[in-house]
């Protein structure tokens, strides 16, 4: 009997697919598109780093994110105190509270914290020049920037000049914006220089919108506060200031020689020569 060939068949076994090559992508321009510029700054010298030292791939993420967002928050810092237009930066630290012995920091209390703009709090610093005025409302107003508000600084003069001029134009509305916007606003040196005959009308424009809304001015004077009518031409809008300003202020009188004279001999100070003319 004669063997019949046996038609081969196809092996039922399946290949295994073969595994596709890794997808090529560009780090650098994604990382570019997420808007991660120092994640784009220091993956590479982290990733040499994390492989020699055999760290995770967790502990090489964390410490990226970390990097942006403190790289984050110090750009955010740096803009809003540009944008505050503060004529220096002081800060409560700075402050000496041994040489201004009217004022503790106890004092300023939640002035320092994020109350200050949630619960819409004001404050009035009067006194001689030179006795820190202008630095605490700074400091205050830095330490709400640190908090992530932001703030506007504008001397009482210039405020009042441009309102006032602004008014007469008709255009009184659009000019107070700048200064409704801000979580906290600082209106330095009222009294030094003569206002505008409209100074009350426009100053209690800016400080009754912000009352309405809540929100925190800081303001600084070398006059008492019952002097305040003489600066702006009207006694009753300043009454009307002082009360919307310390209906959720407080007014910190302070007192004593200028910083800035300090090292010269007390009989020399401008304030005792003052006196005794």
């Amino acid at each position: 009997m004669s063997k019949l060939k046996q038609t081969a068949r196809p092996s039922t076994r399946r290949r295994a697919p073969k595994t596709p090559p890794a997808p090529v992508h560009d780090l650098e321009g994604m990382l570019r598109r997420l808007h991660l510029p120092t994640v784009r700054r220091l993956y590479a010298e982290l990733a040499t780093r994390a492989e020699a030292d055999g760290m995770s791939y967790h502990t090489c993420l964390e410490t990226l994110i970390a990097e942006e967002i403190a790289h984050r928050a110090e750009t955010r810092l740096t803009r809003a105190v540009h944008r505050a237009r503060f004529p220096f930066l002081r800060t409560i630290d700075d402050f000496n509270f041994t040489f201004q012995t009217a004022l503790k920091l106890q004092m300023l209390g939640s002035y320092l914290g994020p109350e200050l703009v949630s619960e819409g709090k004001n404050a009035i610093f009067s006194g001689p020049s030179g006795t820190g005025k202008s630095h605490l409302c700074i400091a205050i107003a830095y330490r709400a920037i640190q908090h992530g508000y932001d703030a506007r600084f504008v001397g009482a003069d210039v405020l009042i000049g441009e309102l006032s001029r602004a008014a007469s134009k008709s255009r009184l509305n659009a000019a107070l914006e700048p200064y409704l916007q801000p979580h906290v606003l600082i209106i330095d040196e009222l009294g030094y220089l003569s206002q505008a005959a409209d100074a009350a009308n426009v100053l209690y424009r800016v400080i009754n919108d912000r009352y309405l809304a809540g929100r925190p001015i800081l303001l600084t004077t070398n006059k008492p506060l019952a002097a305040l009518g003489e600066v702006v031409h009207d006694g009753d809008l300043a009454e009307a200031i002082l009360d919307r300003l310390l209906e959720r202020g407080v007014h910190f009188a302070l007192r004593g020689r200028s910083y800035r004279t300090r090292h010269l001999p007390e009989e020399d100070a401008p304030a005792k020569r003052a006196k005794a003319s």
